[in-house]
């Protein structure tokens, strides 16, 4: 084959709540990303890597390093708002790797301050960030990287632009992108504060139902006896949902939510003890999200159960050392209670 035949998405078993997040953050890359925390085995990587064979195609600018949406002008580099000759050309999105061992100048590029002090001239190399712009970020083991860089990271996930300062010069570019992060608890976690900063967080296990496993390793073996078969016979679903992905970002514009909706946001958030009002915000744009990949036009109370499971756990306050546990039931009642919800 030409390229790496990565599993296809569609084919894996099982481990629906973390494929949901992936695919809801490929519809509104504004939910602010996911980490996905499990064992070493769970399908964690093979997911995010699968996800390069239904990710929709966009346009972008024709030979630009950040791939600037060429009728966006307000999201554009200063060179492609500096031109009006800009020639679009149509790419569907890649999943970007970031190495633990990266630095910080590996991952948000570096200013030749020589040159800029001699010749008055900006010459920016551009790093991880650049090419991660209208993308997926993929950090593999996320908490074995530096926590500097994990802080630069989401900070330009938040503001959506990565800025260099060397010796008073500095270089701005357009970061938009989707952050997707895994790993083992058992090597270690987040700090709290990190972890709030992504949108949604998934935990994944091992199946075990028998049936369910056996369909993992049958798949597994036949994928890796015959790639292309395997792909081929995969295909139809695989375009199917890069169909649905496609359909669902245009509908996302038209989800409405009542003042109902909004209030129980609050409400479940205050009940739960969350920090902030993050955790609000994330809720609704992730029931909008999932309605909109439903095929609805509004927020249902199913929607508001869903986007509970992936925004809440994680931002719930919690004590030193104290493990982190959330009633779903509690919130699944408060939501059923809700009439015309």
């Amino acid at each position: 084959m030409d390229k790496k035949a990565y599993f296809p998405f569609t084919a894996i078993v099982g481990q629906e709540k973390m494929k949901r997040a992936l695919i809801l953050n490929l519809i509104d890359p504004a939910l602010g990303g996911v980490l996905i925390k499990g064992e070493k085995g769970t399908a964690k990587s093979t997911a995010v890597r699968a996800l390069t064979e239904v990710l929709p195609e966009r346009d972008e600018v024709e030979n630009c390093p950040f791939s600037c949406d060429p009728h966006d002008r307000n999201c554009q580099c200063e060179s492609c708002r500096s031109r009006e000759d800009l020639t679009a050309v149509k790419r569907r999105m890649r999943v970007v790797d970031l190495p633990v061992s990266a630095t910080e100048d590996r991952v948000v590029g570096t200013l030749d301050i020589e040159r800029a002090l001699r010749t008055g001239e900006k010459h920016f190399e551009p790093g991880i960030l650049a090419d991660a712009n209208r993308n997926i970020l993929y950090i593999d083991e996320i908490n074995l990287l530096d926590d500097h860089v994990v802080d630069v990271i989401l900070d330009s996930a938040a503001m959506g632009v990565n800025t260099v300062e060397r010796e008073g010069v500095s270089f701005s570019h357009p970061a938009r992108f989707v952050l997707v992060g895994t790993m083992n608890p058992e090597e270690g976690d987040l700090r709290p504060q990190l972890l709030d900063r992504f949108g949604l967080v998934v935990d994944v296990k091992g199946e075990t139902d028998i049936e369910m496993r056996t369909e993992v390793v049958k798949r597994y073996l036949e994928y890796e006896l015959d790639p292309e078969a395997f792909l081929e016979r995969w295909r139809h679903e695989q375009e199917k949902l890069r169909d649905k992905i496609s359909e669902a970002q245009k509908l996302l514009r038209t989800v409405t939510y009542s003042d109902e909706i909004l209030r129980l946001a609050a409400e479940i958030s205050v009940s739960l003890g969350v920090d902030g009002h993050r955790a609000d915000i994330s809720m609704i744009k992730t029931a909008c999200t999932n309605a909109a990949y439903e095929g609805r036009n509004s927020v249902s109370g199913e929607d508001m159960k869903l986007a509970a499971e992936l925004v809440l756990p994680h931002r719930m306050r919690r004590k030193p050392f104290e493990e982190q546990r959330m009633d779903i039931t509690a919130v699944f009642e408060m939501i059923e209670s809700r009439e015309g919800i």
